[in-house]
């Protein structure tokens, strides 16, 4: 059976069964910051199972999907028995997570793993993150620009925004460039696989609404200062008269990010 794919989701199908291979077994079973190893995995647009079937052989996880495409759905339907009872038809962004990954309402750690849709990458990511303590290990391929970004240390071009935030709570790692030509349709650029292991990191110490501010602000306007960028926030005056505010956004590390966060919160 043939599905043709829908360009409308932003989805290229992989078809190098050795990349898919590489990308399953980039999951190492990383625990929980409590030390809970996770038993699940949720890979998330399976398309017609490349990669799945490569994640069903793995005997350290029970394998789940979620997928929104009906055709692609039937299809897992037909051709993976052993995803039986494992398939969530259902739209990764918009699910209960308390559902996530079995549709029973559920606290336990599961890994997240996918050939992501391009056009919803970050937001993704951005739900990943909405429930961090569950999710310990991910694995992703996504637009090379966009892995690169989110794998960018300080100081880099590509540093910016989802770097901080991501990396706030993940380890990430630049794992391998992937070429158009092992897709089905072709996009017409690279792409990149990378691995986030949750770090040991369970409290900030700053408002966390505050450092999504500060560090949104900071890149907002990434060729200013902060002195410039972060006026709208009204730093306090231990945050003018600290060393980052004739700095960039981009110079900056995690840690300063929320040292300078601290410094926004501190009274007059």
């Amino acid at each position: 059976m043939s599905v043709k794919p829908k360009k409308e989701l932003g989805q290229h199908f992989l078809t190098d069964l050795s990349i898919s291979q590489r990308i399953a077994d980039l999951l190492t079973g990383h625990p929980t910051v409590e030390g809970q190893a996770y038993t699940k995995v949720l890979e998330i647009g399976p398309g017609m199972g490349v990669l799945t079937q490569f994640l069903l052989q793995d005997k350290r996880f029970e394998t789940y999907v979620i997928e929104i495409d009906r055709e692609s759905v039937d299809y897992l339907n037909q051709n993976f028995p052993a995803l039986e009872g494992r398939i969530l038809a259902s739209d990764f962004l918009n699910i209960r997570t308390d559902l996530l990954p079995t549709k029973q309402v559920s606290t336990e750690p599961f890994a997240v793993i996918g050939n992501f849709p391009y056009n919803i990458s970050t937001q993704i990511l951005f739900r990943v993150l909405d429930i961090r303590e569950r999710v310990p290990e991910v694995v992703g391929m996504f637009q090379r620009e966009v892995a690169q970004r989110i794998a960018s240390g300080p100081g880099n071009k590509d540093y910016g925004i989802l770097s901080v935030l991501l990396q706030a709570w993940y380890d990430i790692k630049y794992e391998f460039t992937v070429p158009p030509d092992v897709f089905n349709p072709p996009p017409k650029v690279f792409s990149g696989v990378i691995s986030l292991r949750r770090n040991n990191v369970t409290d900030l110490g700053c408002d966390e609404r505050k450092f999504m501010q500060v560090v949104k602000h900071g890149f907002g306007q990434r060729r200013k200062t902060l002195r410039n960028s972060l006026k709208p926030l009204n730093p306090s005056e231990a945050a003018l008269a600290s060393r980052f505010m004739d700095k960039r956004a981009e110079q900056l590390s995690v840690a300063e990010f929320v040292e300078l966060t601290k410094l926004m919160e501190e009274k007059e």
